[in-house]
């Protein structure tokens, strides 16, 4: 009996990264809706970037593709983000000098 119990422990059972679908849906949802959301996917796919690079043999290669795409998405978001901040600042720094120069 206790050789079946060992036996189990050197099962090779891949089983899903634990935020792969949340990395995903957080991803995408920043492209489309809020970019914050690319934020916290891109540390959600960190911690599981990690997780897979220490235990490649633990994790499902389709939760990586997860994790991949909605890494992707949110990079994409995070940069379309500082866009529009930088884009902000400069039409409010160029606003307030057009205000300067009307007085």
């Amino acid at each position: 009996m206790n050789e079946h119990y060992s036996n189990r422990d050197h099962l090779n059972i891949q089983r899903p990264l634990p935020n792969s679908t949340a990395v995903l849906v957080l991803g995408i949802l920043s492209l489309v809706a809020c970019q914050i959301c690319g934020i916290i996917a891109l540390v959600l796919a960190n911690q599981d970037m990690k997780l897979y690079n220490d235990h490649p043999e633990s994790y499902t290669e389709s939760s990586l593709s997860h994790v991949k795409a909605g890494r992707i998405c949110a990079i994409i978001s995070v940069i379309l983000l500082a866009v529009f901040i930088l884009m902000f600042i400069a039409l409010v720094a160029f606003n307030l000098s057009r205000a300067g120069y009307q007085r």
